[in-house]
């Protein structure tokens, strides 16, 4: 009968720092080291490492240290322990190269299909009143960052809203596109930092500014077209959409540390930026054409929204703002006037 394999390891009992050389060998389920034992299955045997030395961890909080990691491998291949399919894994550089293509190419299907699902689900899952309550906050937020009380007199705010509400009559009898229940109107000065600008908050807030009214005063059916594109991203709710969705990383770390501030920092310049896909915008394009023809308004006038703000554009000499209105994350405005131009 042969002698169970021994190895030399330093005894650590949990109590003092000095190590104890001592003799270790595996008897049946049993294992033995100098005058103490302990059962294996109450052994805490550690991932095997390409260098360094071996360990054991003792049930009563010591350990067994071995010096020489080769032959600690031998000796437990020789006892019948071998390594896990893991850190069998671990020790292949083409496994882990594998496993790296593998953890990429599934970041990237998550991000491509797996983010708007889940995004999809999670605005079909809050309520309205939750998306109001939200949009509320970041109008609060742009009162107090970028956005001024309007200089309109107050009753050039009434003919907007009038033209603006016979439109949607005249719409909803003709049988147009559904309008969404809540919306509000707000009217702002946009100052230097947006300009002629018009942007739809998650719930219903639609922000137009002072300069996006003067620059169309002389042609309100562009004016009204603009607007009701904004109630398109309203209606298909694209600002709740994309603020989950651009927040994505930021929602998962708020879910953990419970602190949402980060995100609603963010929030305001990003919806003001207009940065929705493209696909969004030609959702809101289609709404847009299609309510304003139901409503009795000639939605080919916006050649002249997007000839008049792409002048101002080049020829205004103050610095672009991050946010002011972001006409190239739209779809080209020759493709845009040809299609709101389209019977």
């Amino acid at each position: 009968m042969h002698a169970a394999p021994r190895l030399t390891a330093d005894w650590y009992d949990g109590r003092s720092a000095r190590a104890r050389p001592v003799d270790v060998w595996l008897d049946g389920k049993t294992l033995r080291y100098g005058d103490q034992s302990a059962p294996v299955a109450s052994l805490t045997w550690p991932e095997r490492q390409r260098h360094g030395q071996r360990q054991i961890l003792l049930p009563a909080g010591g350990l067994l240290s071995f010096a020489d990691a080769g032959a600690f491998d031998a000796w437990a291949q020789a006892s019948g322990r071998s390594d896990s399919a893991v850190v069998q894994w671990q020790q292949s550089w083409r496994l882990a190269a594998l496993s790296l293509a593998l953890l990429v190419a599934g970041l990237a299907a998550g991000y491509r299909w797996g983010l708007p699902w889940g995004v999809n689900v999670a605005v079909d899952a809050m309520p309205r009143t939750v998306e109001q309550k939200l949009g509320g906050h970041l109008l609060g937020r742009l009162d107090q960052q970028w956005l001024k009380p309007s200089r309109l007199p107050a009753e050039a705010q009434r003919a907007w809203r009038a033209r603006w509400a016979a439109m949607l009559q005249q719409a909803r009898q003709a049988g147009g596109p559904a309008v969404p229940e809540q919306f509000a109107v707000h009217f702002r000065d946009g100052g230097k930092a947006l300009g002629p600008n018009a942007f739809a908050l998650p719930g219903g807030d639609v922000v137009l500014t002072d300069e996006l009214l003067k620059l169309l005063d002389d042609t309100p059916d562009a004016a009204l077209t603009v607007l009701a594109h904004e109630l398109g991203h309203v209606q298909h709710r694209h600002g709740l959409r994309m603020l989950l969705h651009a927040g994505a990383i930021g929602v998962v770390a708020s879910v953990i540390v419970g602190d949402f501030s980060t995100l609603l920092a963010a929030a305001p310049a990003l919806l003001a930026s207009n940065a929705y896909s493209r696909d969004n915008e030609r959702e809101a394009d289609f709404y847009a054409r299609a309510l304003a023809r139901a409503g009795g308004v000639d939605p080919s006038r916006m050649a002249v929204f997007f000839e008049r703000v792409a002048h101002k554009k080049r020829s205004d000499e103050t610095p672009q703002s991050p946010i002011a209105i972001a006409i190239s994350t739209h779809p080209a405005d020759e493709e845009r006037v040809k299609f709101f131009s389209e019977r």
